[in-house]
C-alpha cells in the first residue's frame, strides 16, 4: 500500500510516501515561500523522483492540527483534491500526535508547538509497547500554567516541538532536570511520522469521511477574536 503524507501546519513543508512500513522519500523544506507555493511541486518531484504516478498513491493522509490556520486549510484541501479526484481514501492526524511519533522513549514525551501569546498547542503522549498512546489531549495551553502543571504532575519528560525551542529558558526554569529536550532534528514534523500513523489506523479500519474531514484549530483565528471584541 502506498501512501502519500504531507504537512503545512508550521513553518516546514514536508511529504513523504511510504509502501507499507517502507520509506520510499521524503521531502522537507522550511524556506521564505508559502506553502501554496511550495506542496503541490514538492509532491511532484517526490512522485517524479521515484518514478511512480498520482494514480499509484492508495491512501491520502495529512496533519489536521492544531496549527497555522492558512498553512492547515492547503494542505487539507490539496489531499482532499486528491482523495476525491482519484477515488481514495483519506486519514487525517493529529498534529502533535505525528510531532510526539518523532520520539522513542519511555518517558512522557510532551510535543509543543508555538501558538503565540505565551501560548503553546501541546498534549501528553507514551509509548505503550508499539503503541502511542494520548496520556492528556491536545489543548491551547498558558505557558506558565502549562509548564507548572508538567512540574508538579511528572518526572520526567521528553519535550520536542518550536514550543520547546521558543520557551526552553522558561521550561529550564520551572521543570530544571526534569525536561529532557530533544535534538533539533526532532523538533520538526515528518510527513513519514503521518504515513506511518495513517498506515496503523487503516490497517484497524479507521477511515476518514472526506467531506467531513476539517482542520482542529483549538483556538480562534484572528480575524474571530477581532470580530468577537467588535473591532
Amino acid at each position: 500500500m502506498k501512501i502519500l503524507g504531507m504537512d503545512t501546519s508550521t513553518l516546514m513543508t514536508t511529504v513523504a510516501i511510504t509502501d507499507d512500513q517502507k520509506l520510499l522519500g521524503e521531502y522537507s523544506l522550511s524556506v521564505d515561500m508559502s506553502h501554496s507555493e511550495m506542496l503541490v511541486p514538492m509532491i511532484k518531484s517526490t512522485l517524479d523522483g521515484l518514478k511512480i504516478d498520482i494514480d499509484d498513491i492508495d491512501l491520502f493522509t495529512i496533519s489536521i492540527g492544531p496549527g497555522s490556520f492558512t498553512g492547515l486549510r492547503i494542505a487539507l484541501s490539496t489531499a482532499k483534491g486528491f482523495a476525491i479526484a482519484k477515488n481514495k481514501p483519506i486519514i487525517g492526524v493529529s498534529t502533535l500526535e505525528a510531532l510526539a511519533y518523532n520520539i522513542c522513549s519511555e518517558s512522557y514525551i510532551v510535543p509543543m508547538i508555538d501558538a503565540r501569546r505565551e501560548r503553546v498547542f501541546s498534549g501528553i503522549y507514551k509509548w505503550n509497547g508499539n503503541i502511542l498512546k494520548v496520556v492528556k489531549q491536545d489543548d491551547a495551553l498558558d505557558i506558565a500554567e502549562y509548564f507548572n502543571y508538567l512540574n508538579e504532575n511528572y518526572d520526567k519528560l521528553f519535550l520536542n516541538g518550536n514550543g520547546s525551542i521558543a520557551y526552553r529558558d522558561l521550561i529550564e526554569e520551572i521543570l530544571g532536570d526534569k525536561a529532557i529536550f530533544a535534538p533539533f532534528n526532532l523538533n520538526s514534523i515528518r510527513a513519514s511520522s503521518i504515513c506511518e500513523i495513517a498506515y496503523e489506523r487503516f490497517k484497524n479500519g479507521l477511515i476518514d469521511d472526506v467531506d467531513n474531514l476539517k482542520p482542529v484549530y483549538l483556538r480562534e483565528s484572528q480575524a474571530e477574536r477581532q470580530f468577537s471584541k467588535g473591532e
